[in-house]
C-alpha cells in the first residue's frame, strides 16, 4: 500500500473527520472568495481582441505570439473519402495540471484552489493547485508568477506520487494532453488567500454538488492512488456499496470474487478496438472548413446544433493577468456520461466503451457506457444498445450532477454525469464495443495515459463519493 493510499484507510466516511476545516466553513470562505474576485465576462465580437488575429491566409484564429492555442480546421475522412470538418481548437503544448497533498495528524488534505475562468457557468470553482499551461507559466502573458509551480517542477519539489499525460476532450482539442501529477510535501507550506487545505473525503462530498469541483480537479483526482476501506459502518443492508467497495479491491483469484474479465482480455479488446476504424483526421485550414460561417462574433455550422466559437473579454483581480480576452469554444445544450453499473459475483462492474474520437492522439479511448455530446438527443444515437438503455434507463441512479467541462477553453460548456445501477436484467454478454470492468482495473489503467477519456476520469472522481 502506497503512502497515499495507507493515510486514506482510515476513513469512515464523515467527511470533517480530521480536516482543518468543516465544509460549512468551507462554504463561508467560498462565498468570501466569490465576493472578493471582481469577476467579469462579456462577449465580444472578434474585432475587440487584443493580440489575437485572423491569419489571412489560412483564417486560423490565433496570438500574435504564436503560442497558448489556436482556432484551426479538423477534416476527416472514411475509407478514403471527405465526410466532415469542422473547426477546432489546437493546444500542442503541455500545460500541469497538478494537487499538493501533505498529511495533518494523519489525515491526507489537498491544497485546493478558488480560481476564476472565463468560460465557467459560475465563474469560480475548486481547482487544482495548480492548473496552468506551459504559456501560463514561463509567463507569455507578462502577468504574475504561477504560486505553487515549484512543488511540482524544480531541484525542491515535493514527493511524486502522481505524474501521467491524460488526454482532453477529443471532440474539442486537437490530440490535447495535460501532465496530472500529485505531489507530497512535509515542510510548511503557506497557504494563499484564493486556496485551502480540504480532506479527500471533504473533496468527494463536494463533487456531489451541480458546478463546482472543476474538470481539471477532477481528472487528477481521478489518478490518486488510494485503497479504501472496509465496510466501516455502511448499512448491514447497502448491497451497493459492498459491492463497490469490492470492485476496488485487488480481487481474488476465486471464480465467486475474481472480475469478469482478467486484464489481458481487456487489453486485447481494447487493442482490437482500434483497430476496428478506418477513418483519419488531419488538420486544415480554417477557411477551408465546409458547412460553417464565420461572422462578426461567431463561427457557427450552418445547421445551428453543434457549437460556436466566439470571443470574450474577462476581468479577475485574483488572476496572473487581471484583464484579458481570448476566443472560446461554446457548445449547444447540454452533454451527457453516464456510467451503468451492475454486481457481478458480488463485484460491482461498470460498463465501459471503446470510443473514438476524432482528435485524439490514439484515435480510441474507453469512456462511459453513454456519451453524448451538447447537442445530441437520444433519439440521434445510431447504436441500438446504446439508444435503448438511454431511452429506458433501467436501474437506480446513486449519482446525478451536472458539472462543467473546462472554463479556460470552453464556454459555460455543462456535462450531466450520471452513475446508475441496473439490475439483473441487463446483460453480461454484451456488443463488441463494450465490457464490463472493475473499478480497480478502471484505476490501474490510469497510471498510464490514452487509457480513459475525459468524462470516464470525471465519473471515477465523482464514484469515490458514494462509499
Amino acid at each position: 500500500m502506497t503512502r497515499l493510499a495507507a493515510s486514506h484507510a482510515g476513513t469512515d466516511g464523515r467527511a470533517d473527520d480530521g480536516a482543518l476545516m468543516s465544509v460549512s466553513g468551507f462554504h463561508d470562505w467560498w462565498a468570501e472568495r466569490n465576493a472578493a474576485g471582481h469577476f467579469a465576462v462579456r462577449r465580444i465580437p472578434f474585432s475587440e481582441l487584443d493580440a489575437w488575429a485572423f491569419e489571412p491566409d489560412t483564417g486560423n484564429l490565433g496570438h500574435e505570439s504564436g503560442r497558448f492555442f489556436t482556432i484551426e480546421g479538423l477534416r476527416v475522412r472514411d475509407g478514403g473519402v471527405d465526410t466532415w470538418s469542422q473547426p477546432i481548437i489546437n493546444q500542442p503544448e503541455i500545460g500541469i495540471l497538478g494537487i499538493v497533498v501533505k498529511e495533518f495528524d494523519g489525515v491526507l488534505h489537498c491544497l485546493m484552489q478558488a480560481k476564476m475562468e472565463p468560460g465557467n457557468v459560475n465563474t469560480l470553482q475548486l481547482s487544482p493547485t495548480v492548473q496552468a499551461t506551459r504559456s501560463n507559466y514561463t509567463r507569455v502573458h507578462r502577468g504574475t508568477g504561477t504560486p505553487y509551480l515549484e512543488c511540482f517542477i524544480g531541484p525542491d519539489r515535493g514527493e511524486v506520487l502522481v505524474d501521467v499525460l491524460q488526454s482532453e476532450q477529443g471532440a474539442w482539442f486537437w490530440r490535447k494532453r495535460n501532465r496530472n501529477m500529485v505531489v507530497l510535501v512535509t515542510g510548511d507550506v503557506p497557504v494563499r488567500e484564493d486556496f485551502c487545505w480540504l480532506s479527500l473525503a471533504q473533496i468527494r462530498e463536494l463533487t456531489r454538488i451541480d458546478n463546482l469541483v472543476n474538470m481539471d480537479a477532477r481528472t487528477v483526482l481521478s489518478c490518486l492512488p488510494f485503497e479504501l476501506p472496509q465496510q466501516n459502518g455502511a448499512p448491514a443492508d447497502d448491497a451497493f456499496r459492498d459491492a463497490l467497495v469490492r470492485s476496488y479491491q485487488h480481487q481474488a483469484d476465486g471464480t465467486e470474487t475474481r472480475p469478469l474479465h482478467a486484464m489481458g482480455e481487456i487489453l486485447s479488446w481494447f487493442t482490437e478496438a482500434k483497430t476496428r476504424y478506418d477513418w483519419t483526421a488531419r488538420l486544415v485550414p480554417l477557411e477551408g472548413v465546409a458547412g460553417w460561417k464565420r461572422g462578426d462574433d461567431e463561427i457557427a455550422d450552418h445547421d445551428g446544433r453543434r457549437f460556436r466559437i466566439i470571443a470574450v473579454e474577462a476581468e479577475a483581480g485574483t488572476r496572473e493577468v487581471q484583464r484579458w480576452t481570448q476566443p472560446l469554444l461554446y457548445p449547444r445544450g447540454q452533454g451527457r456520461a453516464v456510467f451503468f453499473a451492475r454486481s457481478i459475483r458480488g463485484v460491482l462492474h461498470l460498463l465501459v466503451q471503446a470510443r473514438p474520437e476524432y482528435g485524439l492522439m490514439d484515435m480510441v479511448e474507453m469512456a462511459p457506457t453513454v456519451h453524448l455530446l451538447p447537442g445530441t438527443e437520444p433519439t440521434d444515437v445510431d447504436d441500438p444498445f446504446t439508444r435503448d438503455l438511454l431511452i429506458s434507463q433501467p436501474g437506480v441512479t446513486h449519482y446525478d450532477a451536472v458539472l462543467s467541462e473546462e472554463g479556460g477553453r470552453f464556454y459555460k460548456a455543462l456535462t450531466r454525469y450520471q452513475i446508475i445501477e441496473a439490475d439483473e436484467t441487463m446483460p453480461i454478454d454484451v456488443p463488441p464495443n463494450f465490457r464490463w470492468m472493475t473499478v480497480r482495473q478502471l484505476l490501474d489503467l490510469l497510471r498510464h495515459g490514452h487509457y480513459l477519456n475525459i468524462e470516464a476520469r470525471s465519473l471515477l472522481a465523482c464514484m469515490h463519493s458514494l462509499c
